[in-house]
């Protein structure tokens, strides 16, 4: 049986679709931390068990009889998030599973200043020390965190954020759909996958310029110092570590940390992957 967690978050719910045109409903089981929420599976044949990282003794019942499990890294950051990887993983392997797969990053290092970056390191270090087979599938970064960092910049007519860089920008249907693709084609990937990227790597510059293309009004790309950032965060009430992670994303970027552009995700589909322009219209049409 394939046990995909994180069931009733966007990647992981478009990942059990996608498997679902694959293979035998049977043989898919999800663990997620509320099964009311995954009812909608549960009739389509899915295996549904509630399963927490937070709750290592609930994850033997979740990943009960599974031959693969793809762990959805958590939403969270910092040693709490890397400790329920890690109980996660010992779960799978004690349940038997012959391959623990991972949803990681392309940017994956342990000397990132992006949090969540040293965490999905310290993760994949993890699977090498379990003992089974393993597959880190190293994500491009998610195209709809351009969509938030855009913000209301197409009514206000100013994308106001930090000096950034280049980013590989990758919409979750296309990661969904390779790992299903892995999954379901067990092996495909041993150890850390190439990055799985878009076709491009756009800044916010890029970014301000699709959307006024799209929205048919100017948005203008205005760059402020860190700290202004900061500060303008701060005071409408985000908490620090919040803002604090931002500019570790912007710090990260800068460097470079996400601008790769690789070949693997479009071949690995079998066509294009889909381009930032289309995420943004969707999501500015929808404001509307």
């Amino acid at each position: 049986m394939i046990i995909v967690t994180g069931a009733n978050g966007q990647l992981g719910r478009e990942t059990v679709e996608r498997l679902l045109g694959r293979v035998p409903a049977d043989r898919i089981g999800v663990s997620v931390r509320t099964p009311d929420k995954a009812r909608q599976l549960s009739e389509r044949g899915v295996r549904v068990r509630r399963g927490d990282f937070a709750e290592p003794a609930s994850l033997a019942h979740a990943f009960e009889g599974a031959e693969q499990v793809l762990i959805v890294s958590a939403d969270s950051t910092g040693e709490s998030a890397v400790a329920g990887h890690r109980a996660a993983i010992s779960a799978a392997v004690a349940a038997g599973a012959r391959r623990v797969l991972y949803t990681s990053h392309m940017g994956a290092s342990p000397k990132s200043p992006f949090p969540p970056m040293p965490d999905h390191a310290a993760t994949e270090q993890a699977l090498r020390d379990a003992g089974v087979a393993h597959t880190a599938l190293r994500n491009g970064f998610y195209a709809t965190s351009a969509v938030m960092l855009l913000g209301d910049a197409v009514r206000t007519g100013r994308l106001v954020a930090p000096q950034d860089g280049p980013v590989s920008w990758t919409a979750h249907a296309d990661l969904a759909e390779a790992a299903a693709l892995v999954l379901a084609d067990e092996g495909r990937f041993d150890g850390p996958s190439p990055a799985l990227t878009g076709a491009d790597s756009l800044d916010l510059a890029d970014v301000a310029a699709l959307a006024s293309d799209i929205a048919g009004r100017p948005v203008e790309r205005v760059v402020v110092p860190d700290e202004e950032y900061r500060a303008g965060l701060l005071a409408h009430g985000v908490p620090a570590e919040q803002a604090d992670l931002l500019l570790g994303l912007f710090e990260a970027s800068r460097q470079g940390e996400f601008a790769a552009v690789d070949p693997a995700l479009a071949s690995l589909t079998g066509h294009a992957p889909t381009p930032l322009r289309d995420v943004l219209k969707a999501a500015i049409t929808a404001a509307r």
